[in-house]
């Protein structure tokens, strides 16, 4: 870390540190950071993407897509489901799975729409 990238002094807002401090605590950042370190796996962000581009898909399409077995694409979206991202239904045999709701396609547009305005360096 270079000196021009951090504060040279030790000082800070009082006023904004607390209220945020206070809003901090009001909101629950844990369910949110869960929510997207479960999207970060990149064969789940891939199923989130797929599940954007069409209302509903069975574990077989979304494994076909990725060229994954039916058993590896279960396990990512059993995952997904568990941090609210998907829902499913069943008929028959078959289970669809969609986007929970559609703040998930949101935030995945947001992402990608950073992406392409922001270079990462690696």
């Amino acid at each position: 870390m270079s000196k021009k990238d951090t504060c040279e002094i030790y000082c800070y807002d009082k006023k904004k540190v607390n209220r945020i401090q206070e809003d901090l605590q009001s909101v629950n950042i844990l369910n949110v950071a869960q929510m997207l370190k479960a999207i970060s796996d990149e064969n789940r962000a891939k199923i989130t993407y797929i599940l954007c581009q069409d209302d509903e898909l069975c574990v077989c399409d979304i494994a076909n897509v990725l060229g994954i077995t039916v058993a590896n694409a279960s396990h990512h979206l059993r995952t997904l489901h568990k941090q609210g991202i998907v829902k499913y239904r069943k008929e028959g045999k078959l289970a669809f799975y969609s986007l929970d709701d559609d703040h998930i396609k949101q935030i995945m547009e947001i992402a990608l729409a950073h992406q392409n305005e922001v270079k990462v360096s690696v």
